[in-house]
C-alpha cells in the first residue's frame, strides 16, 4: 500500500472528530451483518494487507468454528519481508520491495511458516510498544541493494541469514513453541489446528483489459508473488459483494482511499459528482441547481447524488493510476440510507477510537463500484452461476 493511510492517520490525530462524524442528516438501516472479532491498530506501519486479512480470517474462524482468536500479524508480516527480500534480490532489484502486499500473501506466509496467536509473537524487539516500521524497511532495502550492487563480485552463503538475523533483530525471532489454551504448540502445528484451507479462498478483481472470467495476473506493484486473480464485469463483482454477506460471508477489500469522498474521520466513503448526467439517483431533485461547492459542503451531512459507474470507467481510472491499492479494509455488513443507497460496513485498521463509529465506515456502493481493486472472500459466497462461468467448484 502506498504511505497515503499513515498521512490520514495524523490528519485524525491533528483535527480531532466532530459533529458530522454522527453523518445527522443520513438514516441508516441494518439490511445483513456478519459477526466479527475486534477492531485493531496497524499503528505507523503498511501492513494493513496483513490486517484486514488477518480480521477476515478470524472472523472466517468466528463463522466455522464459533470461537474467537487473536491472531498475530506481525508473525506473518516478518516473513513476508524475508520472502519479498529473497524475491527482490533473485530479480536484481528489478522488482518491489515495500511494506506493501496482498490478501494473498497472508495465507502464502501461513502454508510456509505457520501462525501464532498475538500473545506469543508482538513483533516490537526495538525499544517501543508501538508499531512502526519505515526505519527497519530503509535498512533492509539498503541490504539488499548492497548485494545487488556485488562488490565481491561473488554473492556469499551468508547473506540470507543475515538478512534475516536483521528482521528477527527488530521484530524478534520467532517462537519455537507456545501454549495456548493450555496445550503446546509451534506455529507449524497451531496453524493445521485453525483448519483453515487455502484453497476455499480466491480474489476477485473487475477490469475489462484483462479477459472476463478467466484467471489472470493483477499488475499491479503489491502483486510481488505475481499471484492470480479471477476478473469479473463489475455487476457481477458487486453481486458476489451482496451475496456474500446475505449469507454470512465477510470479505477483505483492496482500493482506493485517496479520495475527497472517503473519511474515517466522518465514517463515510462516497463518490459525490454534479453533473446530472452522471448521477445514479438523479431523481433527487433537489440537487439540480446546486454548484460543486454546495454538494461538497453536504456530502459527509446527508446523501447527495453519486457517480454512475461502468467497466470503462474503471478501467479508465485505473490506466491513469487515478485507482491504485492504497489500502486494504474488511467488510462485514450492508446497510442502506433513507433513499435505498446501499452501504458497505468497513471495518478498518486505524483502532477502534479513530472515529465515532469505533474505528468503521460506510462505503456507499458508487464508491465501491469504482475504488475496489480486488477482494478476497470465500469460493462459496460467489453465486453458483458465476462460480460456473468462472470454473470454480
Amino acid at each position: 500500500m502506498t504511505k497515503v493511510y499513515q498521512l490520514l492517520v495524523c490528519m485524525f490525530i491533528f483535527f480531532g472528530f466532530n459533529a458530522n462524524a454522527q453523518n445527522e442528516g443520513f438514516k441508516f438501516k441494518e439490511i445483513y451483518n456478519v459477526k466479527t472479532t475486534s477492531v485493531k491498530n496497524q499503528q505507523s506501519t503498511g501492513t494493513c494487507w496483513c490486517f484486514a486479512t488477518m480480521s477476515f480470517l478470524e472472523t472466517e474462524l468466528l463463522r466455522t468454528q464459533g470461537k474467537t482468536y487473536d491472531l498475530s500479524e506481525m508473525f506473518i508480516a516478518k516473513n513476508a519481508f524475508l520472502e519479498k527480500g529473497k524475491r527482490y534480490f533473485r530479480f536484481h532489484g528489478k522488482t518491489n520491495f515495500s511494506e506493501g502486499g496482498q490478501a494473498h500473501d497472508v495465507l502464502l506466509m501461513m502454508e510456509k511458516y505457520g501462525i501464532c496467536p498475538e500473545q506469543a509473537y508482538l513483533g516490537l524487539n526495538y525499544g517501543s510498544n508501538y508499531h512502526i516500521h519505515a526505519e527497519m524497511v530503509a535498512e533492509l532495502k539498503g541490504i539488499l541493494d548492497g548485494l545487488n550492487k556485488n562488490k565481491n563480485r561473488k554473492i556469499s552463503t551468508a547473506w540470507e541469514r543475515g538478512f534475516n538475523s536483521f528482521i528477527e533483530s527488530y521484530l524478534g525471532e520467532s517462537p519455537k513453541e507456545f501454549e495456548y489454551e493450555g496445550k503446546k504448540y509451534n506455529p507449524k502445528s497451531f496453524y493445521k489446528s485453525l483448519d483453515i484451507n487455502p484453497d476455499d479462498y480466491v480474489e476477485l478483481i473487475s477490469y475489462s483489459c484483462y479477459p472476463f472470467y478467466e484467471n489472470v495476473e493483477l499488475e499491479i506493484p503489491d502483486n510481488w508473488t505475481h499471484s492470480r486473480y479471477y476478473n469479473l464485469p463489475i455487476d457481477d463483482l458487486m453481486k458476489v459483494m451482496d451475496n456474500a454477506l446475505k449469507n454470512n460471508y465477510s470479505f477483505a477489500w483492496d482500493g482506493d482511499v485517496s479520495e475527497k469522498g472517503f473519511s474515517h474521520r466522518k465514517c463515510l466513503a462516497i463518490q459525490p459528482t454534479t453533473h446530472k448526467e452522471e448521477m445514479v439517483n438523479s431523481e433527487m431533485g433537489k440537487w439540480d441547481k446546486m454548484n460543486a461547492k454546495e454538494i461538497a459542503s453536504k456530502m459527509f451531512k446527508e446523501p447527495v447524488p453519486e457517480l454512475k459507474v461502468d467497466d470503462a470507467l474503471r478501467l479508465k481510472r485505473f490506466d491513469s493510476r487515478k485507482t491504485t491499492d492504497d489500502h486494504l479494509m474488511h467488510i462485514t455488513a450492508l446497510h442502506k440510507d433513507q433513499n435505498g443507497t446501499k452501504y458497505y460496513l468497513v471495518k478498518n485498521s486505524w483502532d477502534s477510537k479513530s472515529n465515532k463509529l469505533g474505528g468503521y465506515l460506510r462505503m456507499s456502493e458508487s464508491y465501491a463500484r469504482l475504488q475496489t481493486v480486488a477482494i478476497m472472500v470465500h469460493k462459496k459466497a460467489i453465486p453458483r452461476s458465476i462460480r460456473k462461468k468462472l470454473g470454480i467448484k
